[in-house]
């Protein structure tokens, strides 16, 4: 989670010469090339119908090109903490879609991140227009994705969670080609297609490989600890994120902004908290029961 926000960073800095298209595409056609060897070695195996591999696809991509988007002209901490409401409305949709349940504390924790999300899209607002809604439009997307993530990846093994990587990336990158052969024809700046330098080449690659190690590391701890567990951790991005935007942009969130963030924070912390009440409650029962105590690595 520490690593991860220098994606973002790479990205916010190339944003003045390489579109956010193309800065889209080439990090998940990049993926794509690094997970490969792996789906040759595991198989190419597809799991669940293909309808929702190529959805994902086509969501992260459209996820990526407006998160740069985004960052190309507003701070970094706000872009990112913004966009952590997405679990939030994760939890939403899995209560409207799949009728799990979802009570009057875990509606209030959502309203109040929603809310802290306003705080910080209000001055960015006067400054930016229209383009400070786009984060939140990011994390309706990337809720989404996680929505279909999550259909797919119930009881699966590693191999399987880079299998999915791989070919979210591979839609990605067809659906992007596409696209930005459209942009090109009728001139979108934002789909705009240029020849990166040497140097630029050498960012991508970096972007590129962090944003692969990084999702491959969080694969393999969702693979030995629950959800509950690394949902704490995944607010450390805004801490990276803070420090890379002050190093390198000199950017630093106003106080209104931070309470924003905090609000964040803490009511998708408490929703998380929420969620795993019942795996804590099965297992007191199975002790009380006499059953044997899990393991620590369980816990």
């Amino acid at each position: 989670m520490l690593m991860l926000p220098a994606i973002d960073a790479i990205a916010k800095g190339l944003s003045d010469t390489i579109s956010a298209g193309e800065v889209a595409w080439i990090r998940l056609s990049f993926q794509t090339a690094f997970l490969f060897p792996f789906v040759v070695r595991y198989g190419f195996t597809v799991k669940g119908p293909i309808w929702i591999h190529i959805s994902r696809g086509v969501l992260m991509a459209g996820v990526w090109v407006v998160f740069v988007m985004a960052l190309a002209v507003m701070p970094l901490a706000n872009v990112i903490a913004v966009f952590f409401i997405s679990p939030l409305i994760l939890t939403l949709l899995g209560a409207f879609l799949l009728g799990e349940p979802i009570g009057w504390r875990r509606v209030s924790a959502i309203g109040a991140g929603l809310f802290g999300a306003i705080l910080i899209t209000q001055p960015s607002y006067r400054d930016f227009g229209l383009i400070s809604l786009l984060p939140a439009c990011a994390a309706l997307g990337f809720a989404v994705y996680m929505f279909l993530t999550r259909k797919l990846a119930r009881g699966t093994e590693v191999h399987s969670a880079i299998s999915m990587q791989f070919y979210a990336g591979l839609f990605g990158t067809i659906f992007l080609t596409g696209v930005l052969i459209i942009g090109a024809l009728m001139d979108f700046r934002v789909l705009a297609i240029a020849l990166p330098t040497r140097f630029e080449w050498s960012l991508l690659l970096l972007l590129a490989i962090i944003a692969t190690v990084g999702h491959i590391l969080i694969a393999l701890a969702a693979s030995r600890i629950g959800a509950g567990q690394i949902a704490p951790f995944l607010y450390l991005e805004i801490i990276g994120a803070t420090t890379l935007g002050l190093i390198f942009f000199g950017e630093f969130p106003d106080y209104i902004a931070w309470f924003g963030i905090l609000i964040i924070i803490s009511s998708g912390l408490y929703v998380y908290y929420r969620e795993t009440i019942p795996s804590r409650v099965e297992a007191s029962l199975l002790r009380a029961n006499g059953s044997p105590r899990p393991p620590s690595s369980a816990r």
